[in-house]
């Protein structure tokens, strides 16, 4: 198969169902050789198995792609070095990481248990770091080596780390990280050849399709374009893996059906200056008065 990434090597993480899936299926479909991640697990992370990632890269190989599979956990340090050495080993290089797995455990706050915490926290926010960190110094040793180096770092936030949902204090937190995390990594190996991207999708997945109240909005309008298809999500996700994007780093993508936005994160709004430290009583007069001039926060329906 050929295309905009004909011969470059791929991982995605959490790539045996859903979004992670069909960027692992569209990249093949455009002549990369991937490296299909999943454990396997469940909503909430618990359980494993080797058939989602195996189904998906014997669908590849199926489709005249090339394509293994690996079933480490991305939070695991040593599972993280294992999958990239598993690309490294299997096709002798690594372009690009797709950092995609994550798992979900709604809670209020005041009900939120220090497991389901920690539990997401780990696979969103640790699962971006681990590999990123193995992959990161392979690339650093081919730049320092003299070899070209043209890698992509592509991670999965959301809108609930951007602009906030309740209930989702621990998903909306790793999810912010991951934004930050993409802004710092993309300052930091720009040079070695290494662009760091972020996209949040908004599509129909085992993470969204059970929330309360959306099951109407998520399903699929008879006749109709299916905006909430995961498969819209991918052709983004590609063309930051492709050489075509090596002069865009450090961005965030808002990617919706066939709508793609950059957000604009935060910014220095309305400003007060005083030559000298404030008093508190004096900050009183001064604060909402701040608040009222500037914009109002984004919402996940803006």
């Amino acid at each position: 198969m050929t295309g905009i990434c004909e011969g470059r090597v791929v991982v995605v993480t959490g790539a045996g169902r859903g979004i992670g899936r069909e960027h692992a299926l569209e990249f093949a479909r455009q002549g990369a050789r991937v490296v299909v991640n999943d454990l396997g697990g469940q909503l909430d992370g618990s359980g494993t198995s080797d058939a989602p990632a195996e189904e998906v890269a014997a669908q590849i190989r199926e489709l005249g792609g090339e394509a293994v599979s690996n079933f480490d956990n991305v939070a695991d340090t040593d599972g993280a070095r294992r999958l990239i050495d598993t690309a490294l080993e299997s096709f002798g290089r690594l372009d690009v990481l797709v950092n995609n797995a994550g798992i979900i455990r709604d809670r209020m706050l005041v009900n939120l248990g220090a497991d389901e915490w920690d539990a997401v926290i780990a696979v969103h926010l640790r699962g971006t770091y681990g590999p990123s960190r193995c992959a990161a110094g392979y690339w650093r040793e081919q730049a320092k080596a003299g070899e070209p180096v043209d890698a992509r770092i592509i991670n999965t936030t959301s809108t609930s780390g951007i602009f906030g949902n309740v209930g989702q204090t621990n998903y909306g937190s790793a999810k912010a990280g991951i934004a930050a995390f993409t802004v710092i990594a993309s300052q930091e190996l720009g040079r070695y050849g290494v662009t760091v991207n972020a996209i949040s999708p908004d599509a129909r997945t085992r993470l969204t399709e059970n929330v309360a109240g959306l099951q109407d909005l998520f399903a699929a309008k008879p006749g109709e374009f299916d905006t909430f298809n995961a498969q819209n999500i991918s052709p983004l996700v590609v063309w930051l893996g492709s050489r075509e994007s090596s002069g865009i780093t450090g961005r965030v993508f808002l990617v919706h059906g066939g709508t793609v936005s950059v957000a604009e994160g935060w910014r220095r709004g309305p400003t007060e200056v005083k030559d000298g430290r404030w008093d508190p009583a004096e900050l009183g007069s001064v604060v909402p008065g701040l608040v009222e001039a500037a914009a109002p926060n984004s919402t996940m329906l803006d």
